[in-house]
């Protein structure tokens, strides 16, 4: 396995990927359910039936006394109902249509029709707080964050892939390179014995070389346990089968890029969640403002119906010449005393915007540094990478020149343990500069949401409709 496919695998397979999605289809449909609030809807009501035979107290309007009378009826009312919100004023006004039917059974059979052809309906709040006008603020650009941390999301996904990759990896050459010593030792400590027996070599000597066989004999039973240790965590993150065997592949293609710090900045702060999450946060503070403020101020609620209505003994008659109705009501709230609550809360919504704004700014000094440091580690990363590439190479020369000298009676088992351990240390350390490199590679493509490999902005290929599906 290469790691373009481990990443790949992870971000298709991983329990990762899979939150991630439905983090983002969570907020997807929220804001559906904003734009469909900004829509007509249509709905019906009624009651079928409302049937009641029971005695009900009647108070006389001219002596104040109260009866009980028998009430035997049935009503059953149907309506149809148009409502289109007003984001503009906080409001909503409403297309009716109703037909009421009404039974009486006693003392008399008795129907009775009651129609409303058509009325308008119009409910406004005055001076009070408008949370439509907000959503259409906020919830927008609620959504565009949203789109963009589903890519930085998969984006950090990729930096565990990294992490879980490199360490099964370097497990797997620790575990190589022990067994490989092994060998080599043991073939060097039986030539030993047999100069020890003719008196060409030491007994210290024989005695270290023994040490070191013990000692690596060790070493290959550790290494193998954090071998199976990072295998099973790699392989559980890419969502394997315990028994699926895997073998990484050293990557070996270092780009030569050079990553432009204005160009990180740009993409940092344009193409990323950043900017709409402190915008967010702009919005939702002045919101808090918006409200308290409108807690202050009188409020009143305006209801207002037009309309045509009848009523008759027959469904027929019920819609003919159907008489005006009109009805205007409005309700005031005026607060006069509340011992100083509200100022305090609009005092405290504008402390808290204050707050805000402080954050944002320092987050924005934050976010520099982080990537002003994570652009320099890798320019410099290539280097290093070269640097320990060379090295690598070198060491694994000197060891097997050491290893024919050994063998030869050239060299003491000093120099030989001093060459082979020199190898040892030079391949991990290039392993690990590869991993940094990656590392901040991948970190720098999650900042800025852009693949400075390939020169694709990964913003632009996202790719709604395939996540709802």
């Amino acid at each position: 396995m290469t790691l373009a496919q481990a990443i790949n695998r992870a971000q298709s397979h991983s329990i990762d990927a899979m939150m991630a999605k439905h983090t983002y289809l969570s907020q997807y449909w929220q804001y559906r359910s904003y734009k469909a609030q900004r829509l007509p809807s249509l709905s019906l009501s009624g009651t079928i039936p409302n049937f009641d035979k029971s005695y009900t107290s009647l108070q006389n309007a001219v002596t104040g006394g109260y009866n009980y009378v028998d009430n035997y009826a049935m009503r059953n009312s149907l309506g149809l109902y148009l409502q289109q919100n007003i984001a503009a004023t906080g409001g909503n006004i409403q297309l009716y249509t109703g037909l009421d039917r009404l039974d009486q059974f006693s003392p008399n059979r008795e129907v009775t029709w009651n129609s409303a052809p058509v009325s308008l309906i119009l409910n406004q709040p005055i001076g009070g707080f408008n949370q439509l006008k907000w959503d259409k603020k906020i919830e927008p650009v609620r959504y565009e964050k949203a789109k963009y941390e589903y890519l930085e999301s998969m984006e950090s996904i990729t930096a565990n892939a990294v992490t879980l990759f490199f360490n099964l990896l370097i497990a797997q050459q620790n575990l190589d390179i022990a067994r490989q010593n092994y060998a080599n030792t043991d073939t060097l400590y039986k030539i030993s014995l047999e100069r020890f027996k003719i008196g060409s070599i030491s007994k210290n000597d024989l005695m270290q070389l023994e040490l070191r066989l013990l000692n690596e004999g060790m070493s290959i039973n550790s290494n193998k346990l954090q071998l199976d240790l990072a295998a099973a965590k790699l392989k559980s993150y890419l969502m394997y089968d315990e028994q699926d065997s895997v073998v990484l592949d050293i990557p070996e293609n270092i780009a030569d890029i050079e990553i432009s710090i204005d160009e990180a900045y740009r993409l940092a702060f344009t193409n990323t969640s950043f900017e709409y999450r402190n915008r967010i946060g702009q919005l939702e503070a002045e919101m808090s403002v918006a409200q308290a403020k409108a807690n202050r101020r009188p409020q009143a609620t305006v209801y207002a119906r037009f309309g045509l209505n009848q009523v008759a003994n027959t469904i027929g008659d019920a819609y003919r010449n159907p008489l005006d109705q009109e009805t205007i009501r409005m309700g005031i709230s005026v607060p006069i005393f509340d011992g100083g609550v509200a100022k305090g809360k609009v005092r405290m919504a504008l402390s808290r915007q204050e707050v805000t704004e402080a954050e944002i700014d320092k987050d924005r000094i934050d976010r520099k540094q982080d990537i002003y440091l994570k652009v320099m580690q890798f320019n410099n990363q290539n280097t290093q990478c070269s640097i320990s590439a060379k090295a690598d190479s070198v060491a694994a020369e000197r060891y097997n020149l050491s290893l024919r000298q050994f063998a030869a009676g050239k060299i003491s088992v000093l120099d030989f343990n001093t060459a082979q351990s020199e190898r040892n240390t030079a391949h991990t350390s290039y392993l690990a500069e590869l991993q940094n490199y990656w590392n901040y590679y991948y970190t720098i493509q999650r900042y800025t949401l852009f693949d400075f490999l390939h020169m694709r902005n990964i913003a632009n290929s996202f790719d709604a409709a395939s996540l709802e599906k």
